[in-house]
């Protein structure tokens, strides 16, 4: 009988730790020092890139990752607040294609991957992003 109580005590406490709080999106990616490697993975992916890069060439890299950093962080519901131009002001006349537009995503999930994110939460993320696709294509 006092096995079982020892046992009932046990599986009670233990019981008890499954209600940690559950780490937001922001979180699990490593807050902003874990956004900020993603951003830098994927400026390098796109750097090496012969089928994208036209579109960057000519960009202030370092206003784009400070934008893009702070919008992912906002995004993934981060303490940043994006204050930069809206998407489609950023890629009006760009003329991205749908192909292109694939293609970037491909380049942010080989830095995902790169940077070991769980496909889970690659999947939470692209579909954070996903309402901007309309926004940044052809417009």
């Amino acid at each position: 009988m006092k096995n079982l109580s020892v046992f009932l005590l046990c599986v009670m406490l233990l019981a008890g730790c499954t209600n940690t709080p559950k780490l937001s999106l922001y979180e699990q990616v490593g807050g902003k020092a874990g956004i900020a490697k993603l951003i830098d993975s994927f400026i390098d992916q796109i750097g090496n890139d012969e089928q994208v890069f036209h579109y960057f060439e000519h960009a202030n890299i370092t206003h784009f990752r400070q934008g893009f950093i702070t919008h992912m962080c906002m995004l993934l519901e981060g303490p940043c607040k994006y204050n930069g131009d809206s998407m489609v002001a950023i890629h009006t006349g760009m003329h991205i294609s749908e192909k292109d537009f694939n293609h970037v995503v491909d380049l942010l999930i080989n830095a995902m991957n790169k940077q070991n994110i769980n496909h889970k939460i690659q999947n939470k993320i692209l579909f954070k992003m996903a309402p901007l696709r309309g926004e940044v294509i052809k417009v």
